[in-house]
Protein backbone atom coordinates (compact mmCIF):
# COMPACT_ATOMS: atom_id res chain seq x y z
CA UNK A 1 0.00 0.00 0.00
CA UNK A 2 0.85 3.65 -0.74
CA UNK A 3 0.49 6.11 1.98
CA UNK A 4 -2.94 7.73 2.44
CA UNK A 5 -4.33 3.50 2.35
CA UNK A 6 -4.51 3.50 -1.47
CA UNK A 7 -3.49 0.15 -3.25
CA UNK A 8 0.63 0.88 -4.79
CA UNK A 9 -0.17 1.31 -8.53
CA UNK A 10 1.48 -1.33 -10.57
CA UNK A 11 5.37 -0.35 -11.54
CA UNK A 12 5.86 0.49 -15.47
CA UNK A 13 7.50 -2.51 -16.90
CA UNK A 14 8.57 -0.61 -20.07
CA UNK A 15 6.72 -2.61 -22.25
CA UNK A 16 4.32 -1.08 -25.21
CA UNK A 17 0.92 0.17 -23.38
CA UNK A 18 -1.70 -1.23 -26.47
CA UNK A 19 -4.00 1.94 -27.39
CA UNK A 20 -1.84 4.72 -24.95
CA UNK A 21 0.27 6.67 -26.84
CA UNK A 22 3.67 7.23 -25.22
CA UNK A 23 4.61 10.83 -23.82
CA UNK A 24 7.68 11.65 -22.32
CA UNK A 25 8.18 14.29 -19.82
CA UNK A 26 11.35 16.53 -19.29
CA UNK A 27 11.48 17.05 -15.18
CA UNK A 28 12.74 19.66 -12.83
CA UNK A 29 11.94 19.19 -8.58
CA UNK A 30 8.54 20.07 -6.90
CA UNK A 31 6.71 21.89 -9.61
CA UNK A 32 6.83 18.78 -11.99
CA UNK A 33 6.12 16.44 -9.80
CA UNK A 34 2.82 18.27 -8.67
CA UNK A 35 2.27 18.33 -12.53
CA UNK A 36 2.96 14.57 -12.86
CA UNK A 37 -0.10 13.22 -10.44
CA UNK A 38 -2.36 15.33 -12.39
CA UNK A 39 -1.04 13.31 -15.76
CA UNK A 40 -0.96 9.78 -14.33
CA UNK A 41 -4.39 10.45 -13.57
CA UNK A 42 -5.28 11.63 -17.31
CA UNK A 43 -3.70 9.00 -19.44
CA UNK A 44 -2.32 5.67 -18.47
CA UNK A 45 1.24 5.64 -16.20
CA UNK A 46 2.64 2.97 -17.86
CA UNK A 47 2.70 5.06 -20.96
CA UNK A 48 4.78 7.82 -19.83
CA UNK A 49 8.43 8.26 -19.21
CA UNK A 50 9.92 10.91 -17.01
CA UNK A 51 13.69 12.26 -17.66
CA UNK A 52 14.43 13.64 -14.56
CA UNK A 53 17.35 16.71 -14.59
CA UNK A 54 20.32 15.42 -11.89
CA UNK A 55 22.41 18.30 -12.37
CA UNK A 56 21.27 19.41 -8.58
CA UNK A 57 22.60 15.61 -7.09
CA UNK A 58 24.85 16.34 -4.24
CA UNK A 59 26.82 14.23 -1.62
CA UNK A 60 26.13 14.80 1.99
CA UNK A 61 27.39 13.13 5.30
CA UNK A 62 28.82 11.15 2.81
CA UNK A 63 25.42 10.02 1.03
CA UNK A 64 24.14 10.52 -2.52
CA UNK A 65 20.84 12.42 -2.64
CA UNK A 66 19.15 12.91 -6.09
CA UNK A 67 16.40 15.65 -4.84
CA UNK A 68 14.65 15.88 -8.26
CA UNK A 69 14.48 12.53 -9.00
CA UNK A 70 13.00 12.02 -5.36
CA UNK A 71 10.82 14.64 -5.86
CA UNK A 72 8.76 13.07 -8.56
CA UNK A 73 9.31 9.48 -7.02
CA UNK A 74 7.47 10.28 -3.68
CA UNK A 75 5.11 12.46 -5.03
CA UNK A 76 4.09 9.50 -7.70
CA UNK A 77 4.36 6.81 -5.03
CA UNK A 78 1.63 9.07 -2.70
CA UNK A 79 4.49 9.17 0.14
CA UNK A 80 5.21 13.50 -0.43
CA UNK A 81 5.11 15.78 1.99
CA UNK A 82 2.03 17.67 0.48
CA UNK A 83 2.11 20.95 3.11
CA UNK A 84 5.89 21.20 3.12
CA UNK A 85 6.17 20.64 -0.81
CA UNK A 86 9.52 18.51 -0.70
CA UNK A 87 10.30 15.17 1.39
CA UNK A 88 8.03 12.31 2.76
CA UNK A 89 5.52 13.23 5.18
CA UNK A 90 5.16 12.41 8.80
CA UNK A 91 9.09 12.96 8.49
CA UNK A 92 11.23 12.72 12.21
CA UNK A 93 14.11 14.49 12.25
CA UNK A 94 16.20 12.95 14.92
CA UNK A 95 19.58 12.23 12.69
CA UNK A 96 19.74 15.69 11.76
CA UNK A 97 19.79 16.77 15.17
CA UNK A 98 21.94 14.28 16.10
CA UNK A 99 24.70 15.46 13.46
CA UNK A 100 23.90 19.12 14.62
CA UNK A 101 25.32 18.06 18.33
CA UNK A 102 28.65 16.28 16.84
CA UNK A 103 29.51 19.35 15.08
CA UNK A 104 28.32 18.67 11.92
CA UNK A 105 27.28 21.48 9.96
CA UNK A 106 23.57 20.28 8.56
CA UNK A 107 22.06 22.61 6.71
CA UNK A 108 20.65 20.47 3.97
CA UNK A 109 17.59 18.86 5.81
CA UNK A 110 17.19 15.55 5.83
CA UNK A 111 14.53 13.47 7.48
CA UNK A 112 14.84 10.07 9.22
CA UNK A 113 12.64 8.61 6.58
CA UNK A 114 14.49 10.02 3.85
CA UNK A 115 17.54 9.08 4.78
CA UNK A 116 16.81 5.63 4.35
CA UNK A 117 16.34 6.54 0.70
CA UNK A 118 20.15 8.25 0.65
CA UNK A 119 21.90 5.24 2.14
CA UNK A 120 20.13 2.84 0.12
CA UNK A 121 21.10 4.51 -2.81
CA UNK A 122 24.59 5.16 -1.43
CA UNK A 123 25.37 1.40 -0.84
CA UNK A 124 24.35 0.21 -4.63
CA UNK A 125 26.25 3.07 -6.08
CA UNK A 126 29.45 1.70 -4.19
CA UNK A 127 29.05 -1.64 -5.39
CA UNK A 128 28.82 0.34 -8.78
CA UNK A 129 25.52 0.75 -9.87
CA UNK A 130 24.41 3.14 -12.43
CA UNK A 131 21.39 5.94 -10.94
CA UNK A 132 19.44 5.07 -13.66
CA UNK A 133 19.12 1.06 -12.31
CA UNK A 134 18.69 2.13 -8.85
CA UNK A 135 15.95 4.66 -9.86
CA UNK A 136 14.21 1.81 -11.61
CA UNK A 137 14.49 -0.59 -8.40
CA UNK A 138 13.43 2.73 -6.25
CA UNK A 139 10.58 3.14 -8.26
CA UNK A 140 9.47 -0.66 -8.28
CA UNK A 141 10.26 -1.18 -4.36
CA UNK A 142 7.60 2.42 -3.74
CA UNK A 143 4.66 1.19 -6.62
CA UNK A 144 5.54 3.84 -8.88
CA UNK A 145 3.35 3.89 -12.37
CA UNK A 146 5.86 5.39 -14.49
CA UNK A 147 9.08 5.07 -15.64
CA UNK A 148 11.52 7.34 -14.20
CA UNK A 149 14.88 8.03 -16.07
CA UNK A 150 17.85 10.09 -14.26
CA UNK A 151 19.15 12.30 -17.32
CA UNK A 152 22.73 10.98 -17.33
CA UNK A 153 24.50 8.23 -15.29
CA UNK A 154 27.10 10.20 -15.28
CA UNK A 155 27.67 13.02 -12.87
CA UNK A 156 26.75 16.89 -13.64
CA UNK A 157 26.74 19.45 -11.48
CA UNK A 158 24.68 23.14 -11.51
CA UNK A 159 27.38 25.46 -10.19
CA UNK A 160 26.29 29.52 -9.18
CA UNK A 161 28.92 31.98 -9.24
CA UNK A 162 28.02 34.45 -6.62
CA UNK A 163 30.34 37.64 -6.25
CA UNK A 164 32.32 37.18 -2.97
CA UNK A 165 31.17 33.98 -2.03
CA UNK A 166 32.34 32.62 -5.21
CA UNK A 167 31.19 29.78 -7.20
CA UNK A 168 28.86 27.66 -5.09
CA UNK A 169 26.92 24.05 -5.88
CA UNK A 170 23.55 24.55 -6.69
CA UNK A 171 22.30 23.25 -3.35
CA UNK A 172 24.63 25.61 -1.54
CA UNK A 173 22.65 28.43 -2.96
CA UNK A 174 19.49 27.69 -2.86
CA UNK A 175 19.71 25.55 0.72
CA UNK A 176 22.35 27.42 2.60
CA UNK A 177 22.03 30.55 0.90
CA UNK A 178 18.28 30.73 0.52
CA UNK A 179 18.78 31.89 -3.04
CA UNK A 180 19.66 35.17 -1.55
CA UNK A 181 23.21 36.18 -3.30
CA UNK A 182 22.74 37.56 -6.57
CA UNK A 183 23.73 35.51 -9.65
CA UNK A 184 26.99 36.27 -11.82
CA UNK A 185 27.04 33.14 -13.64
CA UNK A 186 25.41 29.44 -14.24
CA UNK A 187 27.03 26.50 -15.62
CA UNK A 188 26.45 22.83 -15.87
CA UNK A 189 29.87 21.14 -14.90
CA UNK A 190 30.59 17.75 -16.37
CA UNK A 191 28.04 17.97 -18.70
CA UNK A 192 30.04 18.02 -22.20
CA UNK A 193 31.31 14.66 -21.11
CA UNK A 194 27.80 13.29 -20.09
CA UNK A 195 26.04 10.62 -21.75
CA UNK A 196 22.13 10.52 -21.71
CA UNK A 197 21.43 7.52 -19.78
CA UNK A 198 20.16 4.33 -21.27
CA UNK A 199 16.43 4.60 -22.53
CA UNK A 200 16.48 8.35 -22.24
CA UNK A 201 17.02 8.72 -26.43
CA UNK A 202 14.94 5.90 -27.22
CA UNK A 203 12.05 7.26 -25.15
CA UNK A 204 12.29 10.42 -26.98
CA UNK A 205 12.41 8.60 -30.08
CA UNK A 206 9.38 7.06 -29.87
CA UNK A 207 7.28 9.34 -28.05
CA UNK A 208 3.97 10.99 -29.76
CA UNK A 209 4.46 14.30 -27.78
CA UNK A 210 7.10 15.37 -25.52
CA UNK A 211 6.04 17.16 -22.29
CA UNK A 212 8.06 20.16 -20.63
CA UNK A 213 6.79 20.37 -17.60
CA UNK A 214 6.73 23.84 -14.98
CA UNK A 215 10.15 23.48 -14.05
CA UNK A 216 13.21 26.26 -13.76
CA UNK A 217 13.82 26.58 -17.25
CA UNK A 218 17.17 27.32 -16.85
CA UNK A 219 18.40 24.88 -14.00
CA UNK A 220 15.79 22.03 -13.95
CA UNK A 221 15.14 21.61 -17.47
CA UNK A 222 18.47 23.70 -18.87
CA UNK A 223 20.64 20.56 -17.59
CA UNK A 224 18.46 17.87 -18.55
CA UNK A 225 18.56 19.07 -22.63
CA UNK A 226 22.19 20.32 -22.29
CA UNK A 227 23.15 16.56 -22.29
CA UNK A 228 24.59 15.76 -25.36
CA UNK A 229 22.37 14.35 -28.05
CA UNK A 230 19.20 14.73 -25.77
CA UNK A 231 17.99 18.53 -27.19
CA UNK A 232 18.58 16.84 -30.90
CA UNK A 233 16.19 14.22 -30.07
CA UNK A 234 13.34 16.48 -28.16
CA UNK A 235 13.36 18.74 -31.47
CA UNK A 236 13.23 15.85 -33.89
CA UNK A 237 10.13 14.47 -31.74
CA UNK A 238 6.56 14.72 -33.32
CA UNK A 239 5.38 17.18 -31.05
CA UNK A 240 6.36 19.15 -28.04
CA UNK A 241 4.26 21.25 -25.24
CA UNK A 242 5.76 23.15 -22.42
CA UNK A 243 3.88 24.57 -19.52
CA UNK A 244 5.06 27.99 -18.25
CA UNK A 245 6.66 27.82 -14.74
CA UNK A 246 6.28 31.85 -15.23
CA UNK A 247 3.02 33.32 -13.42
CA UNK A 248 2.42 37.25 -13.37
CA UNK A 249 5.94 37.68 -13.64
CA UNK A 250 7.40 35.44 -11.16
CA UNK A 251 8.22 32.26 -10.42
CA UNK A 252 5.59 30.35 -7.69
CA UNK A 253 8.57 28.77 -6.33
CA UNK A 254 12.63 28.98 -6.30
CA UNK A 255 14.99 30.73 -8.43
CA UNK A 256 13.48 30.62 -11.70
CA UNK A 257 12.66 34.35 -12.09
CA UNK A 258 16.25 35.89 -10.93
CA UNK A 259 18.15 33.10 -12.94
CA UNK A 260 16.39 34.14 -16.40
CA UNK A 261 16.80 38.11 -15.56
CA UNK A 262 20.51 36.76 -15.31
CA UNK A 263 20.66 35.33 -18.56
CA UNK A 264 18.90 38.83 -19.97
CA UNK A 265 15.62 36.69 -20.34
CA UNK A 266 12.26 38.32 -20.42
CA UNK A 267 10.16 36.81 -16.59
CA UNK A 268 6.81 35.56 -18.08
CA UNK A 269 6.17 32.78 -20.01
CA UNK A 270 7.27 35.21 -23.64
CA UNK A 271 10.89 34.93 -22.55
CA UNK A 272 11.21 31.17 -21.26
CA UNK A 273 9.17 30.15 -25.06
CA UNK A 274 12.41 31.97 -26.43
CA UNK A 275 14.22 29.24 -24.68
CA UNK A 276 12.79 26.44 -26.14
CA UNK A 277 11.44 28.21 -29.34
CA UNK A 278 13.95 25.75 -31.56
CA UNK A 279 11.62 22.44 -30.26
CA UNK A 280 8.55 23.29 -28.42
CA UNK A 281 5.43 24.44 -30.87
CA UNK A 282 2.68 24.95 -27.90
CA UNK A 283 3.61 26.85 -24.73
CA UNK A 284 0.54 26.58 -22.12
CA UNK A 285 0.62 29.81 -20.66
CA UNK A 286 -1.49 30.84 -17.27
CA UNK A 287 -4.99 32.72 -17.43
CA UNK A 288 -3.73 35.69 -15.68
CA UNK A 289 -1.38 36.64 -18.01
CA UNK A 290 -3.60 37.12 -21.35
CA UNK A 291 -1.45 40.03 -22.55
CA UNK A 292 1.50 37.82 -22.39
CA UNK A 293 0.05 35.12 -25.35
CA UNK A 294 1.07 37.54 -28.28
CA UNK A 295 4.68 37.48 -26.87
CA UNK A 296 4.84 33.56 -27.09
CA UNK A 297 3.84 33.35 -30.12
CA UNK A 298 5.93 36.06 -31.57
CA UNK A 299 8.87 33.57 -30.69
CA UNK A 300 7.08 30.87 -32.88
CA UNK A 301 4.66 28.75 -30.44
CA UNK A 302 0.89 28.71 -30.17
CA UNK A 303 -0.34 30.10 -26.87
CA UNK A 304 -2.80 28.25 -24.52
CA UNK A 305 -4.70 29.94 -21.37
CA UNK A 306 -5.16 27.61 -18.99
CA UNK A 307 -4.58 27.60 -14.78
CA UNK A 308 -1.17 26.67 -13.89
CA UNK A 309 -0.93 27.04 -10.56
CA UNK A 310 -1.69 23.67 -9.04
CA UNK A 311 -2.75 23.98 -5.28
CA UNK A 312 -5.22 20.63 -5.68
CA UNK A 313 -4.78 17.54 -7.41
CA UNK A 314 -7.82 18.17 -9.34
CA UNK A 315 -5.79 21.48 -10.79
CA UNK A 316 -3.30 19.15 -11.84
CA UNK A 317 -5.47 17.08 -13.75
CA UNK A 318 -7.22 19.79 -15.12
CA UNK A 319 -4.14 21.21 -15.92
CA UNK A 320 -2.49 17.64 -17.66
CA UNK A 321 -6.27 17.65 -19.59
CA UNK A 322 -5.30 20.79 -21.38
CA UNK A 323 -1.38 19.34 -22.26
CA UNK A 324 -2.35 16.34 -23.33
CA UNK A 325 -5.33 17.24 -25.84
CA UNK A 326 -2.67 19.71 -27.05
CA UNK A 327 0.05 17.19 -27.07
CA UNK A 328 -2.47 14.75 -28.49
CA UNK A 329 -5.08 16.40 -30.35
CA UNK A 330 -7.75 15.61 -27.67
CA UNK A 331 -7.62 11.39 -28.88
CA UNK A 332 -6.36 9.55 -26.24
CA UNK A 333 -7.85 7.33 -23.72
CA UNK A 334 -8.65 8.90 -20.32
CA UNK A 335 -8.20 6.68 -17.10
CA UNK A 336 -10.18 7.74 -14.35
CA UNK A 337 -8.67 9.97 -11.31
Amino acid sequence: MTGGGRPAPRPHTGGRVSGAPRLVALAGGVGAARFLRGLVRVVDPASVTVIVNTADDVERHGLWISPDVDSVVYTLAGLHDEERGWGLRDETWNALAALRALGEDAWFQLGDRDLATHIWRTARRRLGEPLSAITAAQCAALGVPVRVLPMSDDVVTTRITCGELGELHFQEFFVREQCKPAIDSVRFAGVSRARPAPGVLDALAEAEAVIVCPSNPVISIGPILAVPGVRDAVRAASRCVAVTPIVAGEALKGPAAAMLRQQDVEVSAAGVAGLYADFCSVMVVDRRDPGVAAGVEARGLRAVLAETVMATVDDAVALARVVVREALGGDFPAVAA
